[in-house]
């Protein structure tokens, strides 16, 4: 949609808009949507009963916001939907240093302008992206980087060091009328979190003496992991007390959703059938709640999106090397996540050496899982039977889905294959082959079959 037409301050006030503060606009915007069953929250998974509610709350009480959780859990996608809830187009002071309304000026600048010109003060459209800013709080970050300081190249062209006109804005005024985020808060250092105590509860910023009262209308979002409370740093008690919401956020609960963040975030280059991706999800979880693993730091859902990806990128390797039409990634390809994943992954400190084991063990577990909920009520004896027989059956990182098929076990005029297909939605040659391998591993894990591996192979027998 293209910005309003009005361009003077005349035209403005004719064309009968109306100002509101920045939180009003929030709160109004957001009961708009509630109030027409619209979702202000895209691409959140998991939070509808537990974050979002708190959250929801905070901006119609008008609170900043600080987001507590461990790293991959949403806290930076969360904040960056709330500019969903500006206004589309907000007008401003043309040329003006922090974005000002037409209607309320604060610089000296926009004061003198808007006194010189009167009606005809010109006003341009700022869309509602350009309202957000975004900063990774790092230790070596400045009260000038966040507040402002005196700018030496104004003061050189001769303008007295008493002139406010001398002052270089930081981050937090430039967002005047908008949202500011600050990623890991507590690594801001302590002397930094101080400049910010004015601006959050006064509203108004100081700057080497200069004595401004500039009615900043901002809000002022952040995230921070628990762990820095006690350890990298923390958000000091003044600064904590002037967040009006402190949100506990979490990882997906329910298994669809950790599914539905990886659907969404992973870039596939290759076709990972759903059940693979429901290993991944349920691998990840059982990380989160392995004694092993060292909690405190998390295992952030990034770990399952980037193994998604690493095992669609096998299946894209072996397609491209063996000439298959479909690229689709299998369960033999799992292996392959674990591999270059597991440096993702902070252990318990008596663990060393058992790294692998653990992953390994634990993959394996999801996999059953999965085996159990996709494939139960299946009699898969005639297979178990043509490998007590002496088949076997060979699959590998490097093994195409026709050659895999092709060396089944002829199992009569059963329709096993066609079954376990069919409950895995499998069409083409490298779904089925994915499904029937599924099988397979969930006979070795069920111990009803051996099976024995080699480099980059396997094979199944009695």
């Amino acid at each position: 949609m293209s910005p309003p037409a009005a361009t003077t301050l005349a035209e403005l006030r004719a064309s009968g808009h109306v100002q509101k503060s920045l939180r009003e606009e929030l709160r109004d915007n957001l009961l708009t949507a509630l109030r027409e069953g619209r979702d202000p929250w895209p691409g959140l998974h998991g939070f509808e009963s537990t974050v979002i509610p708190q959250l929801e709350r905070a901006l119609l009480a008008g609170h900043d916001v600080v987001l507590l959780g461990e790293r991959g859990q949403g806290k930076t996608r969360l904040l960056r939907t709330l500019v969903g809830l500006l206004d589309e187009w907000t007008p401003v002071i043309a040329g003006s240093e922090l974005g000002e309304h037409p209607y309320e000026p604060i610089t000296h600048p926009s004061l003198r302008r808007a006194a010189e010109l009167g009606d005809d003060l010109p006003v341009v459209w700022r869309h509602r992206d350009e309202r957000y800013a975004e900063k990774l709080a790092t230790p070596d970050t400045s009260v000038a980087d966040l507040i402002g300081d005196v700018d030496p190249m104004k003061v050189a062209e001769g303008r007295s060091l008493g002139d406010p006109e001398t002052i270089h804005y930081g981050l937090i005024p430039r967002s005047h009328r908008g949202i500011v985020a600050i990623n890991e808060l507590p690594d801001l250092a302590e002397r930094i979190q101080v400049a910010m105590l004015n601006v959050m509860e006064e509203r108004d910023i100081q700057i080497r003496g200069y004595v401004l009262r500039l009615p900043l209308d901002v809000l002022v979002v952040a995230s921070a992991n628990p762990e820095d409370y006690t350890n990298r740093g923390r958000i000091i008690t003044p600064l904590k007390d002037r967040f009006g919401a402190e949100i506990r956020t979490h990882y997906p609960i329910e298994i669809h959703d950790e599914v539905a963040v990886i659907r969404q975030e992973a870039h596939l280059v290759a076709d990972v059938p759903d059940h693979l991706v429901e290993i991944l999800a349920r691998f990840t979880r059982a990380l989160r709640h392995s004694q092993s693993v060292d909690q405190r730091s998390g295992v952030s859902a990034r770990f399952a999106i980037a193994g998604a990806e690493t095992i669609a990128a096998a299946a894209l390797h072996r397609a491209t090397a063996q000439g298959e039409d479909d690229a689709v990634a299998r369960v033999v390809d799992l292996q392959t996540a674990v591999d270059v994943l597991g440096g993702k992954i902070e252990f318990e400190t008596g663990e060393e050496g058992r790294e692998e084991e653990i992953l390994t063990h634990l993959l394996r577990t999801a996999t059953a899982e999965v085996v159990r909920s996709r494939l139960s009520g299946l009699d898969l004896g005639l297979l178990v039977q043509a490998l007590e027989s002496g088949a076997i059956v060979t699959t590998g990182e490097q093994v195409t889905a026709r050659d895999f098929l092709a060396g089944l076990p002829v199992l009569g005029e059963s329709e096993l294959y066609d079954d376990i297909c069919d409950r895995l939605d499998a069409t083409n040659d490298g779904e089925r082959a994915g499904a029937i391998e599924l099988a397979l591993e969930g006979l070795y894990l069920a111990r009803k079959v051996a099976k024995e591996t080699d480099g980059g192979e396997a094979v199944y027998g009695g």
